[in-house]
């Protein structure tokens, strides 16, 4: 069974209309999960508390998004990331609608998805990149600290390399990191090159799949079979797929062109993975895409491969 968060609290995380992160992306993807006729469970967003968001943040930027909502307006970054009346509270759902889903699957023999998840660009002690609370380093630490499993996977495709998860577990062991992105060269946040492979004890542990310009399904394939054979080196309790949309071709931030087919093909993969390596536990997070229609598309693959 499939858990899919949904509600109005999630909508909330929009930085307006002329931002490419607003919830119109949102809307399209739940709007063609009503016409799909797939069949899911609803799971009610929950807001993270503070011990949650101390799992991974920093408490003084804790208080510095708090105070940042308050007052409603500037950046919570360099320029990327504005803040808002309420942003506190908005971000705080996205981190804790994960970290429900997470609890509930190591609960049930079920999985989950989390359409506005995956803020991967977020730091301990800073935002980046649309990023308030990084959600996925969130469950990350949860599974390993709190949960005490020996190791979590976790797989971004993203056109935006996941750099709040890589660098703040770069030396950890127990992080198997596996992400595949538009070439850092070409894009914010412009790393992940391939020679990133950890550092310390987690060197060995972690896989950057660059991919230039103009990469389409077929390349997606080839970077994706390559993470799938360094995944079955290791062994790990949970699995964490973040899962962004702009990849497909007619983002208008990136410059990939996937099709969906890219998104169906990695869900599929990782679901029947995640069967052999740790007995089906998956949480997946929706991460960005900026087109509303590819990002309907993409997220129902992976809906219908995970359900």
């Amino acid at each position: 069974m499939l858990y899919i968060a949904r509600g109005e609290e999630l909508l909330r995380y929009s930085f307006g209309g002329g931002h490419p992160m607003n919830r119109s992306r949102l809307e399209a993807f739940y709007r063609a999960l009503d016409e799909s006729g797939v069949s899911y469970n609803v799971f009610k967003p929950v807001m993270a508390n503070l011990e949650e968001l101390l799992l991974f943040h920093d408490e003084d930027y804790v208080k510095f998004v708090q105070l940042a909502s308050q007052r409603g307006y500037g950046y919570l970054d360099y320029g990327d990331t504005p803040a808002f009346p309420g942003v506190f509270d908005a971000a705080s759902y996205v981190a804790g609608s994960t970290l429900g889903l997470v609890k509930l699957v190591l609960r049930e023999e079920c999985r989950g998805f989390n359409p506005m998840g995956g803020l991967h660009h977020a730091m301990s002690s800073k935002a980046g990149g649309f990023c308030v609370f990084n959600d996925p380093a969130i469950a990350i630490n949860y599974l390993l600290e709190k949960e005490r499993l020996r190791a979590v996977a976790y797989v971004d495709i993203d056109a935006h390399h996941g750099d709040g998860v890589y660098y703040e577990f770069e030396d950890d062991p127990r992080v198997i990191f596996f992400d595949i992105h538009q070439d850092g060269r070409t894009l914010y946040p412009g790393t992940g090159f391939k020679y990133e492979i950890g550092r310390g004890a987690g060197r060995g542990k972690k896989l950057n799949v660059p991919l230039p310009p103009g990469a389409d399904d077929a390349d997606f394939k080839v970077a994706f079979d390559e993470g799938l054979a360094f995944l079955e080196q290791h062994d790990f309790d949970f699995l964490l797929l973040q899962c962004g949309a702009d990849g497909l071709m007619g983002d208008p931030l990136t410059r990939l062109e996937y099709s969906e087919a890219s998104h169906r093909y990695a869900a599929s993969a990782l679901r029947r993975l995640a069967g052999e390596k740790c007995g089906g536990r998956l949480v997946a997070m929706g991460g960005g895409g900026y087109n509303p229609g590819n990002v309907a598309r993409a997220w129902m693959e992976v809906v219908r491969a995970l359900a």
